[in-house]
């Protein structure tokens, strides 16, 4: 079959990225129910035995396979394992250690979105003569005619809001993704699972980095690269030497406990050297700033701002959106000052722009660099 020649003529097709979660597969119920032709993928992304695996607490795991497959067949739609293992090792896990050995905290998720879902996902649906992608985010696409452009916004119900590691959508790729959960709360989409019998109706939603699902990433690390992360030396920020870690990956800017150090005043990890292996100590207050910078840069309408733009910004997931001016320096790097300084900007992190007037449209976005030195 000509995969391209079926979509100019019909844009009714419709690819399910399906996890075998309850959101995936209620978005391709409700695909369906609108009368796309669907048909229903599951990307493995690794092999069980290449993470920290943990059965049924992970994706990737036998049951997501065979919750999805199930679903799938329930709703009578064609269903294929795509395997990416290869690609996933090399844009995500590979990525995920780099950034750890060099200072920062990586965000797999958003990596996963920019060159998995939103890249490999497109090319397959294009083998299969379907136009749309289709996943269970909890997000809204509108189009603007008056501009002729597509616009990201926040879910409708912000508790479930997954806008923040969708900033790096294109244009081509709004135009071809749907997002049937946008309007809906979590527990609306688990009322419909039910109605319709899914099995996985009931089934906990997944909250841990998916191949690190017992939270160990230095140990995942050491397994995966075969590495031995080397002890170091732990300074204040006068360079007097407070005690010995057991590897700088395993600390992370903000951080208070766990660090071993007996001190009269509560200490924080302020920042690392990784090319002397040295972790800094500091006050709570050694971690505030006001200004990042940030690589890998998308703006969703595909234009720059040729101008300092007044936006709402956050650098975590879960943060409230700030007050800050983005000044953008060329196609791919900007610089984001805030009206207040924030705890803990960590490098590989996402800085995430919204609309400064109404809070919810997606502007874009982009990776934290390693600028911002709380050492000086």
């Amino acid at each position: 079959m000509n995969g391209n020649n079926c979509m100019d003529n019909n844009k009714n097709g419709a690819l399910i990225a399906m996890s075998g979660g309850v959101d995936s597969s209620v978005a391709a119920y409700l695909m369906k129910a609108e009368g796309y032709r669907c048909m229903g993928t599951t990307m493995r992304l690794y092999e069980n035995n290449d993470a920290l695996f943990r059965e049924n607490n992970t994706c990737c795991s036998r049951r997501d396979f065979h919750d999805a497959c199930e679903v799938a067949l329930k709703l009578g739609i064609h269903y294929e394992v795509l395997d990416l293992t290869r690609d996933f090792k090399e844009c995500v896990i590979d990525k995920f250690i780099r950034t750890y050995e060099e200072g920062g905290v990586p965000n797999p998720c958003v990596d996963c979105n920019r060159y998995i879902k939103f890249g490999r996902l497109f090319d397959f649906a294009d083998r299969n003569g379907l136009w749309y992608v289709v996943t269970g985010h909890y997000a809204r696409i509108g189009f603007d005619p008056d501009s002729d452009r597509y616009f990201l916004k926040k879910a409708r119900y912000l508790e479930k809001d997954q806008s923040y590691v969708l900033y790096m959508l294109t244009q081509k790729e709004l135009a071809r993704l749907k997002l049937p959960l946008g309007e809906l709360k979590k527990e609306e989409t688990r009322k419909i699972a039910e109605e319709q019998g899914f099995c996985n109706a009931e089934k906990h939603d997944s909250q841990d980095i998916c191949f690190v699902p017992d939270g160990d990433y230095a140990a995942f690390m050491e397994k995966a690269s075969g590495k031995k992360y080397p002890d170091g030396q732990i300074k204040d920020e006068s360079g007097n030497v407070l005690g010995i870690h057991h590897g700088a990956v395993r600390y992370t800017t903000g951080q208070r406990r766990g660090l071993g150090i007996a001190s009269e005043k509560r200490l924080y990890v302020t920042g690392k050297d990784m090319e002397s292996n040295t972790v800094y100590l500091g006050p709570e207050s050694a971690l505030y700033s006001d200004t990042l910078y940030a690589s890998e840069v998308n703006w969703i309408s595909g234009e720059v701002p040729k101008e300092p733009l007044r936006v709402r910004a956050r650098v975590r997931y879960r943060q409230e959106e700030k007050p800050a001016t983005v000044f953008p320096e060329g196609p791919d790097r900007l610089m984001l000052k805030f009206d207040e300084p924030l705890r803990a900007i960590t490098a590989g992190q996402a800085a995430v722009l919204y609309d400064a007037e109404d809070g919810d449209t997606v502007l874009g976005g982009g990776t934290i660099a390693a600028d911002l030195n709380y050492n000086g």
